[in-house]
């Protein structure tokens, strides 16, 4: 049995302000990584929480055919959105408890889709706590926002 594994992180410098994401794609089979990928990628004017967002997007939106997958996020904003949150704003018409609308709701659907192929289970763990395939999650990121931050033109 192989098991799937999706390292995700997001990154702003100022928020909002030049941000990236990062995904590490791990394929495990008996505790052992036998292929990974990595993907990064980045907008010039973005929100840390949305490059969270579209790391695990861009992990689920990857795969080619439906999948048994673990994301693994330092945001808690996304776990506890994808697991809790996000059934209440589906049944609110993409509204909060207090009628506002929701914030990113372009990527929470675009997320809610994603998933909906897949079967996937979330797990957070804290960032920059030396876990190292977290800490690998956080370099994609950042070398994802790099082009973006000024004076870092893209050659």
């Amino acid at each position: 049995m192989t098991d799937l594994i999706a390292h995700t992180d997001g990154a702003c410098s100022g928020n909002p302000g030049p941000g990236g994401w990062g995904v590490l794609l791990q394929a495990h089979r008996g505790g052992t990584v036998i292929k990974e990928r990595e993907l990064s990628g980045g907008e010039a004017q973005t929100t840390n929480n949305r490059m969270e967002l579209m790391a695990a997007i861009t992990a689920l939106e990857t795969l080619e055919r439906a999948s048994e997958i673990t994301i693994v996020t330092d945001s808690a904003y996304v776990k506890n959105g994808v697991t809790s949150w996000i059934h209440g704003w589906k049944r609110n018409g993409w509204r909060t408890a207090d009628r506002k609308p929701v914030k990113n709701a372009d990527l929470w659907q675009r997320l809610d889709a994603a998933q909906a192929r897949h079967n996937v289970t979330w797990e957070w763990i804290k960032g920059h706590a030396g876990h190292e395939e977290n800490e690998r999650a956080d370099a994609l990121a950042r070398a994802g926002m790099a082009p973006y931050k000024p004076g870092k033109a893209a050659q």
